[in-house]
């Protein structure tokens, strides 16, 4: 288990990082996403650049971390930043009945899902999809994606059939950019509670889904 997920579970149940002003640097796991994990004042740096580097660089537990100039020499020059995103948890709560489909394996938001996860499921009906994958440091991650003409309340509706599909008790996270008010509020309304805030890199021209640089929305 990667020490970035002991973090997380721990503030997930409750018990926060120390509210110290540092920063740690952790190194990624194989293959991995590289990323900025911001908690109360306190704050995790998945990087394979040198821990005393990053410091020097202005990192710390109080917005250091996130500043423009240091996630850029994060990524590199020809790297990919994702968006700044509040990241969710909630508990799976079993007894899910949704099929998984293999119809829409080409809609974006699959192939957005599976470039950014790994072993991704994904289940539909009439109103939309959901994805469940694993995402940065092996964490279990849903996304949902609301059909054009579905129902008011269909996003909300998806993400509850989403925890369903998952054991209950089992941590559930979710990433989404804070200006999407809509699916913000459609998570909160289904049980998941804020932890903190993140931005996903991939150095070296990753090849995610956009041109080297370009900041894209959540995942």
């Amino acid at each position: 288990m990667h020490p970035l997920y002991e973090i997380l579970a721990d503030a997930a149940a409750g018990t926060f990082p120390p509210v110290d002003g540092h920063v740690e640097v952790l190194e990624p796991m194989p293959g991995d996403h590289h990323a900025v994990v911001e908690f109360t004042g306190h704050a995790v740096v998945v990087t394979d650049r040198d821990p005393r580097e990053v410091v020097i660089r202005g990192a710390d537990g109080f917005g250091g971390a996130t500043h423009p100039d240091l996630v850029r020499w994060l990524a590199g020059s020809d790297g990919w930043i994702g968006s700044h995103d509040v990241v969710l948890a909630a508990r799976g709560a079993g007894g899910g009945s949704l099929a998984e489909s293999a119809r829409h394996d080409d809609h974006p938001r699959v192939l957005r899902s599976r470039r950014h996860r790994r072993d991704v499921s994904v289940y539909a009906d009439e109103t939309g999809l959901l994805m469940l994958g694993r995402g940065l440091v092996d964490r279990l991650e849903l996304s949902v994606e609301r059909f054009d003409g579905a129902a008011p309340g269909a996003g909300r509706r998806l993400i509850h059939e989403g925890l369903r599909l998952v054991e209950p008790g089992t941590i559930v996270w979710a990433q989404v950019a804070p200006g999407n008010a809509a699916s913000l509020r459609a998570f909160l309304a289904c049980g998941f509670r804020p932890v903190g805030a993140e931005i996903l890199l991939r150095p070296g021209g990753g090849d995610i889904d956009a041109p080297p640089g370009r900041h894209r929305t959540g995942t």
